[in-house]
């Protein structure tokens, strides 16, 4: 790892781990720690192969699997081209902004059709799932939200709701990146063309409307989302399942957990606070919309 050392700097994002930009073998690439949880390299690296030639994700040049804290395991990845979409939607017209939904829209259909056997955690670089067990219900339990019982009421009425919307659902489990939003994606500004979808850390197997409700968990433009539930209709999931009109409420139920999690870190960071908000939104309006805007709307 010494050899990176020179010229690394510091990238923004990654929760579980430290990244930096490298060069290595006369390129331009990312190398990423992981001092939080050593075994997601060896699991990361082997996400990013599966899903090579699927959707726009970058080679894996080197992968170290096993460390300690002082020499942690890494993985070094090419760095792909383009800009983050975050950035680049603040200023995209409504032509651009369509486009760019068409083409998530594309990418999440793709994630739905990766299935797996059963919903869990990834470990090992062979992918083995560790099932995730209980219900919503009991992981509020095990937070410290500081509701009063008005609003835990109100809350677990969401859970019911989310959870017999879910039952209707598609009964199958498929590849979750699980952090499916502009700040993870890139893009070409003078194409308009996706060129990168990053940070695999919390990807797992899931429900295969839970990408779909973490990109628009705040989403409030219409364009853009209309544009996105439009292919996603369009796909054989949701022509199998017959449940294409009522899509964003099975994004916002599949989007709970993570959410919930999201609301317990730090209340300085800013997407922490905004998920804690609409937390007690949904408790105190017993709605799981919560006040969001109607996604559905055609412009």
């Amino acid at each position: 790892m010494s050899d990176f050392a020179a010229s690394a700097v510091p990238l923004p994002g990654g929760y579980q781990g430290q990244t930096y930009a490298v060069s290595a073998g006369g390129e331009d690439a990312v190398l990423k720690l992981y001092v939080k949880d050593p075994g997601r390299a060896a699991v990361d690296a082997a996400l990013l192969q599966l899903v090579r030639g699927l959707l726009p994700v970058p080679r894996v040049l080197d992968v170290k699997r096993e460390g300690a804290p002082e020499d942690p395991p890494y993985l070094l990845t090419e760095r792909l081209p383009g800009v983050n979409l975050e950035v680049y939607l603040a200023t995209a017209g409504e032509d651009e902004r369509r486009q760019v939904g068409e083409q998530l829209g594309e990418l999440l259909a793709r994630l739905s059709g990766m299935p797996f056997r059963s919903f869990g955690l990834f470990r090992e670089g062979d992918l083995g799932i560790e099932p995730l067990r209980g219900d919503l219900e009991q992981y509020v339990d095990s937070l410290d939200l500081g509701m009063t019982p008005a609003q835990r009421e109100g809350l677990e009425s969401v859970f019911t709701y989310a959870e017999d919307l879910l039952a209707e659902g598609v009964e199958r489990f498929c590849l979750v990146h699980s952090d499916f939003n502009p700040k993870n994606l890139l893009v070409d500004p003078k194409t308009v063309r996706i060129t990168g979808l990053i940070d695999w850390e919390f990807a797992h197997a899931g429900s295969p409307y839970a990408d779909l409700g973490n990109l628009l968990r705040f989403s409030t433009d219409q364009v853009l989302a209309g544009a996105v539930l439009d292919v996603l209709r369009g796909s054989g999931l949701l022509r199998a399942s017959g449940l294409g009109e009522r899509l964003v409420d099975l994004s916002r139920a599949a989007d709970l957990w993570a959410l919930l999690d999201l609301a317990t870190r730090a209340p300085d960071h800013g997407i922490a606070a905004a998920a804690h908000r609409l937390v007690f939104r949904m408790a105190d309006t017993g709605d799981l919309s919560a006040g969001r805007p109607d996604l559905d709307v055609v412009l």
